[in-house]
Order: C-alpha cells, then sequence, then structure tokens
C-alpha cells in the first residue's frame, strides 16, 4: 500500500483526499517508480478542487510530475536505482499521476535525470521550471537577444514566472514583471526583474495596437493580458504563450501580427518530445542555483496539499511549492 491523493466523482461533483492505495491498482506501465517529490501545479489545483475538468477518468490520483527512483523496469531505457523526472504526458489527467508515493508509467514519458539536480532540485524546478526554459529557449530560437529590448514577464510571482525572470536575467535580458500582487514586487526583483508592473494595466480589454514597447514576452495569462501584450510588443518580437490563467479566449485583433509582423509561439510542455525535454533539463541543470531554489521554492506534505491547492489557485503562493510526498 502507498499513500496519495485520490480525486473521485460524486455524480456532478469531485472530491480530493490523500488516501492508501494498493500498489497492484498501479495503471499498466514498463517502469514503476518510487517517487520522492511531485509539485503542485496550476493544472494540479483545477484537477484537485474540482474548478476545470481537468480529470478525464476517474478515481484520478493527482499530480502532472515527479522525480524519484526507477523500482523496477520491463524498458531497456532504465535499470532499477535510476533516478528519473516526469512532467506531462497526461499523468494526473488520464493517468495516475505523481502526487503519490508510487507511479506506474510508460517508459517513454520518463527522462534521466540530470547528474547535476537531486529529486528535490528537480521538483523545485519541476513543470513550471522546466515549462519556463522551452519559453526562453523559444524566444532565443526566434532571435530575440538581450540588445533587442525589455522582455515581459505576467503572473511573474508564480511558478513559471517566477523561474522565467531568473532564466531571462540570468542571460542578460532586461526583464520586467507583471504580478497581481505588488507586495511580491522585492522579491520579484531579487530575481533579477528591473521594474515591476501591476497586471491591472493589462487584463482589461484594450487596443489592437498599442505603443511598441516588448522584444519579447512569456504569457502564462492568455484571455486580456496576452492580447495586450502582442499590441505592445515590437516590430518582429516574438511572444511565447505557456498558460490561460486568465482565460482560454484570446480577443485580439491581427494587426500586431501582419502590421509589425509579431510572432506568437506556443509552448506546449505536456506532450514535448523527448530532445526538447533533455535540452530544457540539460539547461536547467547549469542554471539552478541553491540561491534560486531557496528564494523561489516552499515544501509541504501530501496531507497539506489539498488546502494548498485552494490557496494557489486564489493567488497565495509564491513561486513553487514542492510535495514531499513521503513526509508524514
Amino acid at each position: 500500500m502507498f499513500r496519495a491523493i485520490v480525486i473521485e466523482k460524486h455524480d456532478d461533483s469531485t472530491s480530493a483526499s490523500v488516501a492508501s492505495v494498493d500498489e497492484k491498482d498501479l495503471p499498466a506501465g514498463e517502469v514503476v517508480v518510487d517517487i520522492d517529490y511531485s509539485t503542485l501545479n496550476y493544472k494540479d489545483a483545477l484537477a484537485i478542487t474540482g474548478q476545470a475538468p481537468v480529470v478525464r477518468h476517474f478515481p484520478m490520483v493527482a499530480g502532472i510530475d515527479f522525480a524519484g527512483t526507477v523500482a523496477a523496469s520491463d524498458s531497456d531505457r532504465f535499470k532499477p536505482g535510476a533516478k528519473v523526472v516526469l512532467n506531462g504526458w497526461g499523468v494526473g489527467e488520464s493517468h495516475w499521476g505523481g502526487l503519490a508515493q508510487k507511479a506506474r508509467v510508460k517508459a517513454d514519458w520518463l527522462i534521466p535525470l540530470p547528474d547535476a539536480l537531486s529529486t528535490f532540485d528537480a521538483m523545485a524546478c519541476g513543470t513550471a521550471g522546466y515549462t519556463a526554459m522551452l519559453c526562453v529557449q523559444a524566444l532565443e530560437a526566434q532571435g530575440v537577444t538581450p540588445d533587442d529590448g525589455e522582455i515581459v514577464v505576467t503572473g511573474a510571482s508564480g511558478g513559471v514566472g517566477s523561474v522565467a525572470v531568473f532564466l531571462l536575467a540570468n542571460r542578460g535580458y532586461r526583464v520586467v514583471a507583471v504580478t497581481g500582487r505588488m507586495q511580491e514586487a522585492d522579491y520579484l526583483r531579487s530575481l533579477g526583474a528591473t521594474e515591476v508592473l501591476d497586471r491591472s494595466a493589462f487584463s482589461e480589454k484594450g487596443r489592437p495596437l498599442a505603443r511598441e514597447r516588448w522584444a519579447g514576452a512569456v504569457d502564462v495569462a492568455g484571455s486580456h493580458t496576452l492580447a495586450n501584450v502582442c499590441a505592445s510588443t515590437k516590430y518582429l518580437g516574438t511572444v511565447t504563450c505557456c498558460g490561460l490563467a486568465q482565460g482560454m479566449d484570446f480577443p485580439a485583433s491581427v494587426a500586431p501580427f501582419i502590421l509589425r509582423g509579431v510572432k506568437l509561439i506556443g509552448i506546449d510542455s505536456v506532450n514535448c518530445p523527448a530532445a526538447i525535454r533533455e535540452k530544457a533539463w540539460a539547461a536547467l541543470a547549469s542554471e539552478w542555483t541553491p540561491d534560486l531554489l531557496k528564494s523561489v521554492t516552499n515544501t509541504t506534505t501530501l496531507d497539506e496539499t489539498v488546502e494548498a491547492a485552494e490557496r494557489l489557485l486564489n493567488g497565495e503562493i509564491r513561486g513553487r511549492l514542492v510535495i514531499d510526498v513521503n513526509d508524514g
């Protein structure tokens, strides 16, 4: 038996709680992993609270990522004792996920943990850090350089935003952080932001084209925020979008894309090919620092995760929340 956060359906509602699960009930897969750490992400919080139809099958073990040690394997790629990390692939949605002490998954969903990272470090980065790195690498792939001008990061106090601010500043970019929690301004400056703006200036309907300012962007909000970011992006600038915290709609004009050649790059972290994942994780391993680890990470237990999901959706959690699945 092992402990896990299990989401169950009751007529038109769902509930989530810590439950004991029999290992024989684990879903099919080639590799069994003893999980050390998972994280609480925005999508996890939506699933746990039932505020969005994230979960496809019930009962479901929550958690879209984890890091741990291979316990058993039918795959030649992974031997018992190997350290591994998983992000996405529908775990926590259609396949039992990582907010648990054990998981059985497909070998193709795992990547070897870089030597420079512990399993805790991997989840301090987590899906949020991995997604942030995908955004940064996408900006660079489009030729955006520090000399081109400012990069705006929305949702900057959250997991993706916090890491994106640090990664961009660490690479020499001038980063403007946008947040709904201006009390976190000092925190964001400590990560490298040169300016902190209130999200209220972005979250309402704006003009089809605004004054050019941003050479690039990392957006986690969608909706009006993304539209306003695109409207004020410079000629031939690039906007990466990876979230929909404000909404799935995109109430924008084609004007920035036609008249300024702005590029909008969607970032998918769930089904990303292994080669791109490994490149992102290798970069995280080389840039993740102990100081960043301390500043962006909090740790909690499975027993506290359901309550933490509500706080995350209410904007009350800063940075990354690592779940020690074996504590408690």
